[in-house]
C-alpha cells in the first residue's frame, strides 16, 4: 500500500506498508526504539499486562520509504469479543509529520475489519502527548481503562468503532 496521493508531488513522501513478522529484524529494531523512548519518558517499563508476542499478534505491519528504510510499525492483538487492540504502533522521530502514521493507522483499521473486528481499542501513556493528540484527531474516543489497564494511573485508553 502506498500513500494516497503520493505520486502527484515530488515533495510528498512515499512509502509502502506491508505485513511483516513481529520478530523480523526491522520490526525488532523499531520496537526497541519505541521501548527506549517510552522508558525515557517514564523512567522504565511501566506497561501493565501481558507483553505482545509473535503468538499474540494477529497481524503486524512495517512501513518503509522507497529506499526500504523502516519508518514505522504497528500491529493488532485480538482481545475480548473479537475487538482488536493496536499494539506497538511507533513512528521513528525523523518520520513524524510525514503522513506515515495516518497511513499505517488506516492499514490497521483495514486489517481489523478483515479480522471481523467491530472496533479498535488502544492504550497509550499520559506522557505521550503527541500520541494522544494523534489518536483524538483520527477519531478515537477516550474510554475507561480496559483489561490490564484498569487501575493503571499512567494509562489512557481509546476506542474507535469501525
Amino acid at each position: 500500500m502506498t500513500t494516497p496521493d503520493a505520486s502527484t508531488d515530488a515533495r510528498t513522501p512515499q512509502f509502502s506498508i506491508e505485513v511483516e513478522h513481529f520478530d523480523s529484524p526491522d520490526a525488532q529494531r523499531l520496537r526497541a526504539a519505541q521501548r527506549l523512548e517510552i522508558d525515557r519518558a517514564y523512567g522504565g517499563d511501566t506497561e501493565p499486562g501481558e507483553k505482545p508476542t509473535a503468538d499474540s499478534i494477529a497481524v503486524f505491519f512495517v512501513a518503509r520509504d522507497d529506499a526500504g528504510t523502516p519508518l514505522a510499525c504497528g500491529g493488532l492483538r485480538v482481545v475480548a469479543d473479537g475487538i482488536t487492540e493496536i499494539k506497538r504502533m511507533y513512528v521513528r522521530p525523523e518520520s513524524r509529520g510525514s503522513g506515515v502514521a495516518a497511513a499505517l493507522l488506516r492499514r490497521l483499521e483495514e486489517a481489523a475489519l478483515d479480522l471481523g473486528s467491530p472496533a479498535l481499542v488502544l492504550e497509550t501513556g499520559n506522557e505521550q502527548k503527541r500520541a494522544v493528540g494523534f489518536y483524538e484527531r483520527e477519531g478515537f474516543t477516550r474510554i475507561a481503562n480496559f483489561g490490564p489497564y484498569v487501575g493503571a494511573p499512567l494509562s489512557i485508553c481509546y476506542s474507535k468503532v469501525l
